[in-house]
């Protein structure tokens, strides 16, 4: 005999639609760079362009393997990622409070925001002239450069995430009394957090591109330096294989941590409906 379900049976019964394998998306992710290695080997191999002019993909290869077994590789990527989590540690504690800040006056907001503005088309490469005159050549010049390419990004991106929240709902926590301090953690703070997730992940672009850009001319060390020092010897093979780390790097830092870290916050807070 067949029943028939009442609808809350039905509906405790929903199962939940299955998402894509992570292998399948592994391997979807893979295919343009192999395509592109395959391209790569392809061109060169078929023009016979000589590796002074551009390596064969061997070639880049073997220089990596170079790098690695002289320890430059260990060196420079040790140096480049030292000074990137500096810079991006004192960006954070010092956009999203100034962001924060801008956001929840008007009157501060107004007067800043062109400023903001200005100042997004100038941050990092444009300040390497006068970091190296302040502050000179060497380490604390490159976190500089860090610092300033994610600041503003990050202020501003805070600055919209505390403006798009909702007027009631800041008016609904000052009505119950809370006050200071506390209604940045409890509320400013956390509606704010998927626009300061983004500001954080634009921010560290900008930042890395910043790092290497001031390596190439502040510093003895690093993948920046990497790719000038190569540049200067001649040997394309170093620097393509010092392009791929600081890609491979950026790949990996936004797909493990900063895409993730995005998408929890942005369903966390209820900014998107999650399947």
């Amino acid at each position: 005999m067949t029943t028939i379900d009442s609808p809350a049976r039905s509906v405790g019964r929903v199962r939940p639609r299955p998402g894509p394998r992570r292998g399948t998306e592994a391997v979807w992710f893979a295919v343009p760079f192999v395509l592109l290695v395959a391209i790569w080997w392809l061109v060169v191999e078929v023009t016979g362009t000589t590796a002074r002019t551009f390596p064969q993909v061997t070639d880049a290869i073997a220089a990596l393997a170079e790098m690695a077994a002289s320890g430059d590789l260990a060196r420079h990527l040790g140096a480049s990622v030292q000074r990137m989590l500096i810079g991006a540690v004192l960006a954070v504690v010092t956009a999203i409070p100034f962001g924060i800040a801008l956001g929840s006056s008007p009157r501060l907001s107004a007067f800043f925001s062109p400023l903001l503005r200005f100042s997004v088309a100038l941050a990092g490469i444009a300040w390497i002239p006068i970091a190296t005159l302040w502050l000179g050549y060497g380490d604390r010049a490159v976190i500089f450069i860090v610092w300033n390419a994610m600041f503003f990004a990050l202020t501003y991106n805070t600055v919209l995430g505390v403006q798009q929240i909702p007027v009631q709902t800041v008016r609904a926590a000052r009505s119950m009394g809370t006050r200071g301090p506390r209604i940045v953690w409890e509320v400013l703070l956390p509606g704010a957090l998927p626009s300061i997730v983004t500001g954080l992940r634009i921010g560290l672009g900008y930042g890395w591109r910043g790092l290497v850009a001031a390596e190439i001319i502040a510093t003895n060390a690093g993948l920046g330096y990497a790719l000038f020092l190569a540049q200067s010897q001649f040997d394309t093979g170093v620097i393509i294989a010092s392009m791929v780390i600081i890609g491979v790097l950026w790949l990996l830092m936004d797909r493990l941590m900063l895409a993730p870290l995005e998408r929890r916050t942005v369903e966390r807070w209820g900014m998107k409906a999650v399947s």
